[in-house]
């Protein structure tokens, strides 16, 4: 076995401050340290702004809030998957909102249809069929528990 050993290092000295500093705010009972004269003093620095995190909209979260600013844009309704004044049912807002029949389509209807089920009961077998037995207030109940139920899932 070769060790290379020289009197020279390519090392970065360490700062000694930094070490003490950081050992002083890992001590559970730090002896407080004298004030340094007003004229050493360091100049007061601005105070840190907390920045709430950024929170990512899941692609089933998504797609249930723009399915449900369709409904409120151009309206709800029954027995239709689009009527003649535009309105849809909850089936046909998810596939407006959604583009195509993805992963994240199949993904919010599910949690539609679930959502239907808790508060409506478990008889229902499709949205269209709950859609078009419920009041629009029901149904838009559903839709607002389900993006809640998205958000929380982070989905």
């Amino acid at each position: 076995m070769n060790t290379r050993t020289n009197s020279a290092t390519d090392f970065t000295p360490v700062d000694q401050d930094l070490y003490a500093a950081a050992f002083q705010l890992l001590d559970p009972d730090p002896t407080p340290a004298p004030a340094p004269p007003a004229a050493l003093a360091a100049p007061a620095q601005a105070p840190l702004i907390a920045v709430q995190p950024v929170r990512l909209t899941g692609p089933v979260e998504k797609t249930l809030t723009d399915a449900l600013a369709f409904l409120d844009t151009h309206g709800w309704a029954r027995y239709n998957l689009v009527n003649p004044e535009g309105a849809r049912c909850s089936i046909g807002a998810l596939r407006a909102a959604a583009g195509s029949r993805s992963a994240a389509y199949c993904d919010a209807g599910n949690l539609l249809l679930d959502e239907a089920r808790r508060q409506h009961g478990k008889k229902w077998q499709a949205i269209p069929a709950w859609n078009d037995s419920h009041s629009g207030a029901q149904v838009r109940s559903v839709w607002e528990a389900a993006i809640r139920r998205a958000q929380h899932m982070n989905i």
